[in-house]
């Protein structure tokens, strides 16, 4: 691929690198990859394609960038002394572009994992000039995973040229990482100053590897380098600290969340209505399949809408997992008011009945529900500290979820009833409140918020027949804990169980963490029967 080749296919990308290196005084007018040494980074033992690739990068060209792409895709062979490059289905020699047929001697380029690791440090390196600005993050990025592997020209000259402010600071830190393992003494101890201000676990390893002994010696030699260092490592690990200890606080919140969504059906179910609902997690399971459904939906009549499949699917798993509730309330639930054993056996013998029911429409294996797009990736707060945007959306839908519930039973006519019938049921009945119609509401909202649950946890977690059973112990923990009938008290108990309960996994592991768990809460109800917030339950009359 000559330059005029590359000129004449690539004008545009040509013209927008040429003239960014041009203006930074990078791009010498007199140099381009030459077959000299497009031959040297490709063959030969692997120290020596590694100094010809470092004394090539010395000169940023377009050319070489995307030769560099080449080798990193296995698009580039020897054939001879001809290095040729891959292009469509045919190849091309690098020295005049013209397409060329493969002798039966030529060879593929085989780049070892070390090879390969300087080839993409090389690659980025390069794109620290381009002139997308993410495209320059994305590469000080990747350089600052393994400072040792960057070439310290580049970085210097990048640093003169910079104008964003992150990216600069970032470039100033892999500079110092980088000076960090110079001969000069005053140059590593100036780096170790200046690494203090980074919160990177790549430099944090650097500077604990000068700090390893070598033949009874330290690496590094200097005493007043070594002192800086242990400083500048404890500067480091303060702020990673923090950063895992924001991360674990995040975790718990999010577990807390999953908990409390989990659990807020089950606070009307259990908590007003006084029913042992032993099948809430399978209307938990149906929100969750319901939402599965959906996304088939949309992928079938819709596909150029299918990133909206999941808002979609927030009312139909609501009305999906409400209209089953009702029906199960209005055939048997009813009947067994006032005998919570009969009411247990019977619910846990529907969630039977659902799990079963479900196998056979969509099979005993999992499936898959797809994050749409705009729930991809995460938020990057800090070096050690990526916050995933679906388990923040989930945060987010608890809220308003709860607020939706709050608004419900605090503002609006049906609320009144259901809290009327909680008080006293005579009463309610006596003044003309339909009890039962509002038994039949009341349970369908419980089993319609576990429905919105499911759909929550189908972005977060994998989606089975059985997945609800992994909640409802955990959910009757939650309401219990809490105070039936308590939705603030459900609120805190969620949260405070996410927290505790990711604390202790780090200290114990999972299974120890939630027999700790189990038994704190035994032993609290044991001393406040009524959990943390009292409330006067309903006692239902047969």
């Amino acid at each position: 691929m000559t330059f005029q080749h590359f000129l004449r296919h690539r004008p545009c990308a040509w013209l927008r690198t040429a003239f960014g290196l041009l203006l930074l005084g990078l791009l010498p007018l007199a140099h381009a990859l030459t077959p000299q040494e497009a031959m040297a980074i490709s063959s030969g033992d692997t120290d020596a394609r590694i100094a010809a690739l470092h004394q090539a990068v010395q000169h940023p060209d377009p050319q070489l960038a995307a030769f560099l792409a080449d080798l990193l895709n296995n698009a580039v062979q020897i054939d001879g002394s001809m290095v040729q490059v891959q292009q469509g289905d045919g190849w091309i020699d690098l020295a005049t572009g013209k397409a060329v047929t493969p002798s039966a001697n030529a060879q593929g380029v085989i780049n070892n994992n070390y090879v390969r690791k300087e080839l993409q440090s090389a690659r980025a390196a390069l794109d620290l000039f381009a002139g997308d600005r993410a495209q320059r993050l994305r590469a000080v990025r990747q350089l600052q995973d393994d400072p040792t592997s960057v070439d310290r020209t580049l970085v210097e000259q990048a640093l003169k040229t910079e104008k964003d402010p992150e990216i600069l600071e970032r470039l100033q830190l892999l500079h110092a990482a980088i000076l960090l393992t110079s001969a000069n003494a005053a140059d590593r101890l100036a780096a170790a100053k200046d690494l203090a201000a980074s919160n990177y676990p790549a430099v944090r390893s650097l500077l604990l590897s000068r700090l390893d002994k070598n033949g009874g010696r330290f690496v590094e030699t200097d005493p007043a380098v070594r002192a800086q260092i242990e400083k500048s490592l404890g500067a480091i690990n303060e702020r990673l600290a923090w950063g895992e200890r924001l991360g674990t606080l995040f975790s718990g919140i999010s577990l807390g969340s999953i908990l409390l969504l989990a659990a807020l059906g089950l606070a009307v179910t259990y908590g007003l209505m006084g029913v042992i609902n032993m099948a809430q997690g399978e209307f938990i399971m149906l929100g969750a399949y319901a939402t599965y459904v959906m996304q088939g939906l949309f992928e079938r009549y819709a596909p150029g809408a299918a990133q909206y499949a999941l808002v979609a699917a927030v009312p139909f798993s609501f009305l999906v997992a409400g209209a089953i509730g009702m029906l199960v309330e209005r055939a048997i639930i009813r009947r067994l008011y006032g005998r919570p054993l009969e009411t247990l056996l019977a619910t846990w013998g529907i969630s039977l009945v659902l799990i079963q029911a479900v196998r056979s429409l969509f099979g005993p294996q999992n499936v898959q529900v797809d994050n749409p797009p705009w729930m991809s990736g995460g938020l990057h707060v800090m070096a050690n500290l990526i916050l995933p945007y679906n388990r923040m959306v989930v945060i987010a839908f608890t809220v308003l979820v709860l607020l939706a519930m709050w608004l419900l039973i605090a503002r609006t006519r049906l609320g009144l009833f259901v809290r009327a019938v909680t008080q006293n049921r005579a009463m309610a009945s006596c003044v003309g409140v339909r009890t039962p119609r509002v038994d039949m509401l009341a349970f369908g909202l419980g089993a319609g918020i576990a429905g919105l649950a499911g759909c929550a946890l189908s972005q977060i977690g994998n989606v089975g027949p059985e997945m609800g059973q992994g909640y409802i112990v955990d959910c009757f923990m939650v309401v219990v804990l809490g105070g039936v009938g308590q939705l603030t008290g459900t609120v805190a108990a969620a949260l405070g169980l996410g927290v505790v309960n990711t604390l202790l996994e780090g200290v114990a592991g999972a299974v120890l963490a939630k027999i700790a768990v189990l038994v704190a809460i035994i032993l609290f109800i044991q001393k406040r029967p009524q959990g943390m917030f009292a409330l006067k339950g309903r006692s239902v009359e047969g």
